[in-house]
């Protein structure tokens, strides 16, 4: 089953997590210094916040899948329509590592589609706190619908 996943870049962690809290009718079931996260069947979505965006707002949207049959169907999808994917492969962020791949939307939107595999005690990679640390990749994707390998790039996570 999916679940759809937005990130948000927030300014004050603490006082997004009262409002998103209040919102949602729960608490984060993920939470860090720098990051919350709410993995809600109502709607469902995984929905999560952090500290570490470029900018205040809707950092990327993604879609969170159970298994590997799943995102290779969305990956395959993508590709058939001819467009732009970059995979990313396994990667570890937001405190997670997961297989992962991204593409852009019309108006330039960051989606991924990925499959979390286990939640990991380090945001990224890096295992240490870094400015702008999520989660786009900083390398676009290509312009053809061929899937670009994200070995030896700097990636992105969530």
């Amino acid at each position: 089953m999916k679940r759809l996943h937005v990130h948000m870049g927030v300014d004050n962690l603490d006082e997004s997590i009262r409002f998103y809290s209040a919102l949602f009718g729960a608490e984060p079931t993920t939470e860090k210094e720098d990051y919350a996260k709410w993995m809600l069947d109502d709607p469902r979505v995984n929905f999560a916040i952090s500290t570490r965006g470029r900018d205040s707002g809707i950092d990327h949207l993604g879609i969170q899948v159970d298994d590997a049959e799943e995102l290779t169907d969305i990956r395959q999808r993508l590709e058939n329509a001819d467009m732009s994917l970059f995979d990313e492969g396994e990667t570890v962020c937001c405190y997670a590592k997961s297989d992962k791949s991204w593409v852009k939307d019309p108006a330039g939107v960051a989606w991924e589609a990925y499959q979390t595999m286990e939640q990991v005690q380090y945001f990224n990679e890096a295992a240490e706190p870094a400015a702008g640390a999520c989660c786009v990749p900083k390398e676009k994707p290509v312009a053809s619908c061929s899937t670009q390998s994200a070995s030896g790039t700097t990636g992105g996570c969530c």
